[in-house]
């Protein structure tokens, strides 16, 4: 029996950048019942309390202390003590690093005609400083689901993009995420630096995890943690996740 379940969020928890379903929740808080649950992604910590955390029906304390957040990638890492989310560790780029990586991300977007700036809306923005990751987002944060689908389904523009990302600043990762996004980091602080800082916070081995995500084929961000050896099950999309979760309740 595993004793850690870890998740992807976008397409694995829910519909790119929206809160989770009600089923997806209620699995959840059961889960918290019985499991450390561990979601990572590339996503800032107020996405994490809206779209997971404020979903949840009613947690108690007890519950909670089991919800690990791993934040932009495991590079910063928050957790529930007496009554409050406390951040933990956090690894945050130097003012220039971030610079580098930014300029490198618009110069690649601009000279291969995806930078979509005049479909931003108001208030919104490109490219986006996480602290311990910066984040391109081809269409922003607010644009609706159904254009972030359309914009790049099968990863062929943000591929060209990271790829030139590299050329331009060979010293960081460049990984595609999500359905518009490419997170940039240091080497090694990807997903596989998160999960094993998830090993070392609650002291259990590889074989104790079981992890969800999407995008775990080569280049994708869930991939590092298939490198590592944790045992993965790769979903679609949040339904599949629920369906996952309801056969592991149903053998408890």
């Amino acid at each position: 029996m595993k004793k850690v379940l870890s998740f992807d969020v976008d397409q694995t928890l829910n519909v790119a950048k929206t809160p989770i379903t009600d089923d997806i929740a209620n699995l959840l808080l059961e889960c918290l019942n019985h499991f450390e649950i561990c979601p990572i992604s590339g996503q800032k910590f107020d996405q994490f309390m809206i779209q997971i955390v404020d979903r949840l029906p009613n947690p108690t304390p007890e519950q909670l202390s089991h919800l690990h957040l791993f934040v932009a990638q495991g590079t910063q890492y928050y957790r529930f003590e007496n009554g409050e989310w406390k951040q933990v560790y956090n690894y945050p780029l130097t003012d220039e690093q971030v610079e580098k990586i930014t300029n490198a991300i618009e110069q690649s977007a601009r000279e291969l005609g995806f930078w979509e700036e005049d479909k931003l809306q108001p208030g919104d923005e490109i490219i986006e400083n996480r602290m311990s990751q910066v984040t391109f987002s081809a269409l922003g944060q607010k644009a609706s689901t159904e254009a972030k689908y359309a914009w790049d389904p099968d990863h062929q523009k943000r591929d060209k993009i990271a790829a030139r990302c590299k050329e331009l600043a060979p010293e960081f990762e460049f990984e595609v995420a999500g359905t518009t996004s490419i997170n940039a980091v240091t080497p090694g602080m990807n997903k596989s630096f998160g999960m094993t800082k998830l090993l070392e916070e609650l002291k259990v081995e590889k074989s104790d995890v079981l992890y969800f995500g999407d995008m775990t084929q080569p280049g994708g961000n869930d991939y590092p943690v298939v490198e590592m050896g944790i045992e993965t099950i790769t979903v679609r999309n949040h339904e599949d996740t629920a369906f996952a979760l309801r056969g592991i309740l149903g053998i408890l």
